[in-house]
């Protein structure tokens, strides 16, 4: 069979899946312009480079810059959800969803979807800024609730606790990309983070 016969034998994609996949590339643009180069020299002209279409495309899925950087964020986060995922078994110990949750937790923020995320929460404006952080912790906190399900979402002291393990991974991230291409591994810390959940969230009366 000739190449011309080959290829013309392959499905056309639809317009969906043609859609789909430049907001893919559009997207993973976003990302990997931000963690390359940072954010202001993320510009619209460089977006559009990187994925391979004309900035006229690019407006055509996400209207301006501000809905690329919306997009961005939504889809970083959806990433997240999608590593943390659940426990295989909600009634495992307590131990074992606090070391799950810390590690799959860690690999999200040690990546370039989060470098990212983090430089576009930090340059959005007010009004984009603050509904989000709300929309985000919202989120935040069915994943926490799916991990630890005697943490009790109407306690300041559960919210607290997810806070400070957010706070921890945030600042664990940002050191890491300080000290360069080759940092040191985090298990000490992350030791102490796990730790710390196991701690609190154990049951009073019970042994720790």
């Amino acid at each position: 069979m000739s190449p011309s016969a080959q290829i013309s034998e392959r499905p056309r994609r639809s317009h969906a899946e043609r859609r789909a996949e430049t907001r893919e590339r559009v997207l993973h643009a976003v990302v990997e312009s931000i963690a390359e180069v940072g954010f202001q020299k993320t510009t619209a002209a460089e977006i559009a480079r990187r994925a391979g279409v004309t900035w006229g495309a690019v407006q055509h899925h996400f209207g301006d810059k501000e809905g690329i950087l919306l997009a961005a964020l939504e889809e970083s986060f959806g990433t997240f959800a999608s590593i943390l995922g659940t426990p295989s078994d909600k009634h495992e110990s307590l131990e074992a969803r606090a070391s799950l949750f810390v590690e799959r937790s860690w690999l999200h923020f040690r990546s370039s979807h989060y470098r990212s995320t983090f430089e576009i929460l930090l340059n959005l404006p007010p009004e984009l800024e603050i509904p989000w952080q709300r929309e985000m912790l919202d989120e935040w906190k069915r994943i926490w609730l799916r991990f630890f399900p005697e943490s009790k979402a109407s306690r300041r002291e559960s919210i607290d606790l997810m806070l400070y393990a957010i706070s921890v991974f945030t600042g664990l991230a940002a050191t890491t990309v300080l000290e360069g291409k080759r940092p040191p591994s985090r298990n000490r810390e992350l030791g102490f983070l796990e730790d710390t959940l196991i701690r609190e969230l154990t049951p009073p009366g019970r042994p720790r």
